[in-house]
């Protein structure tokens, strides 16, 4: 069995790419070399039937070396949020219309729903956590639709 040398660009854990040759054994050399002719969108679609067909993830290991801390920041700001907390800001002019939307949202009855839009004139109210992404976005318009402000967290 032959192999084939082939140069390659691989980037560290340290984030520098760096060229290695990498050796393609005979039996992958076909293969490899109709991998090269694909383009990038065809490469990508290949990679995502590779997955599911058996289940496995592409995405490479993340080095021991490397600190947790910053790993843990990227991997937050990399990943777009799907939670949500809605806080009420202000209440605007149309308080009886935010008691509505707040008794709608919250299940709550009417006296807590207005102790609530009461406590948010002096200060920002919790209205509900942990708000899947589209559910949140729907809440606040509903808010903002009665002249009210709120902040998703």
């Amino acid at each position: 069995m032959t192999e084939e040398t082939k140069p390659a660009s691989v980037e560290t854990a340290a984030g520098k790419k760096e060229d290695t040759e990498v050796k393609v054994p005979a039996k992958f050399k076909d293969l490899v070399e109709k991998i090269e002719t694909l383009s990038v969108l065809d490469l990508a679609e290949l990679v995502k039937v590779l997955e599911k067909k058996f289940g496995v993830s592409a995405t490479a290991p993340v080095a021991v070396a490397v600190n947790a801390a910053a790993v843990a920041s990227d991997a937050t700001a990399a990943e777009e949020k799907s939670v949500f907390n809605i806080e009420l800001k202000t209440v605007g002019d149309k308080k009886i219309e935010v008691i509505k939307v707040v008794r709608d949202v919250t299940e709550k009855g009417l006296k807590e729903a207005k102790d609530l839009v009461d406590a948010a004139v002096s200060a920002p109210q919790m209205v509900k956590e942990n708000v899947k992404k589209e559910e949140a976005q729907e809440m606040q318009k509903k808010f903002e639709a009665a002249g009210a402000k709120v902040e998703l967290k």
